[in-house]
């Protein structure tokens, strides 16, 4: 037979084949670019590839390496039949190992609002075999969490985590514009559908304001004279603005420098997505949402999540409505830390309800 019989050969009646798509080819040896890296998007087809980034220390595109798992399950101490909330779902990782602990008769409530990454969490925790009777997806902020348990038919739950901050999927992902590393649009939204994007709050906010933001969301020292250099310009990109940063610090060391860039970001994804005041009302609606015995543990990633957490705590202690908190904050072990380099900011608190 010959070449093209072999290729296109369709018996009486059937239809053309399907023509053959290339995969796009990318630069060089190597994947650089978040949305050419196929291999590490597809874990269940390439794991060899997947387990040589995470040996690297590095997180696969489009997943993300949950922290301090073992931790966690020892604060909250999952049992079977009771009922858990992973307020702040994402990759599902801390899911995955609380979810095993619950059964038989138990239940997660997982919360996100982020309408990109959640349907792809839930199919990926359906597919590891956990059924709507014992998982169950609910597109919300952490602060709506009454509300989804009233959606349940539940009043308390028994555990209750949340994990703060930003995602690797979101990070990595340039398209999100979280990173100060790619070119992506100055975007930052949790939930892409819902407020404005960071350019439009730059664009539109005074220097005194931003000075302000700047200060209270990320503790930035040099708050006033970046302020005076970004209040009402227009960025488009979120390397566009990562450069103006640098630039407005002429005489600020490198290092220093670099720092005041990811604060700026920090500060700025939060205004953009009310984090502290999400964090506020879910601080204030936690212990109604906890059982007589029941556990909190909240993983925190700066200064001002982690005050909010341990003030809120020590008050609920004092009060009466914790009998035990964290003495201490919990860290990522070395071995963790050095594994995931993203561990090392992260800070874990818990309480126990009276």
């Amino acid at each position: 037979m010959k070449n093209e019989d072999k290729q296109g050969f369709a018996g009486p009646g059937s239809e053309d084949p399907a023509p053959h798509r290339r995969r796009r080819r990318y630069r060089g040896t190597h994947p650089r670019r978040f949305e050419e890296k196929y291999k590490e998007h597809d874990p269940s087809r390439y794991a060899d590839t997947v387990e040589k980034v995470l040996a690297s220390g590095r997180t696969p595109a489009g997943s993300h390496r949950p922290i301090m798992v073992a931790e966690i399950l020892e604060v909250l101490h999952p049992t079977a039949g009771e009922v858990a909330v992973d307020a702040t779902l994402g990759w599902g990782g801390h899911a995955e190992a609380v979810l095993p602990r619950l059964l038989p008769g138990g239940r997660l409530l997982g919360l996100d609002c982020d309408p990109i990454e959640l349907p792809r969490t839930e199919k990926r925790l359906r597919d590891l075999g956990f059924g709507p009777h014992v998982f169950a997806a609910h597109r919300s902020n952490f602060a709506g969490l009454p509300q989804v348990l009233a959606a349940e038919g539940l009043d308390r739950a028994d555990c209750i985590l949340a994990d703060l901050g930003v995602s690797s999927m979101q990070l990595d992902d340039p398209s999100r514009g979280f990173t100060m590393k790619v070119p992506g649009p100055l975007d930052m939204r949790m939930n892409p559908r819902r407020g404005r994007p960071a350019s439009q709050l730059i664009e539109r906010t005074g220097a005194e304001a931003l000075a302000s933001l700047l200060a209270d969301n990320s503790d930035e020292p040099y708050a006033a004279e970046l302020a005076a250099a970004l209040a009402g310009r227009s960025f488009s990109t979120t390397i566009e603005l990562s450069a103006a940063v640098r630039k407005a610090l002429p005489r600020v060391p490198d290092d220093e420098r670099e720092l005041s860039v990811r604060r700026v970001f920090q500060a700025l994804r939060i205004e953009v997505n009310d984090e502290f005041v999400s964090l506020d009302i879910f601080l204030r609606q936690l212990p109604a949402c906890l059982r007589p015995g029941g556990r909190a543990a909240i993983l925190t990633f700066h200064s001002g999540e982690d005050r909010r957490v341990k003030l809120a705590f020590r008050s609920g202690f004092r009060d009466g409505i914790y009998v035990r908190i964290a003495d201490e904050v919990v860290r990522a072990s070395p071995r963790e830390q050095g594994a995931n380099p993203r561990s090392r900011p992260a800070k874990l608190r818990w309480a126990v309800r009276a």
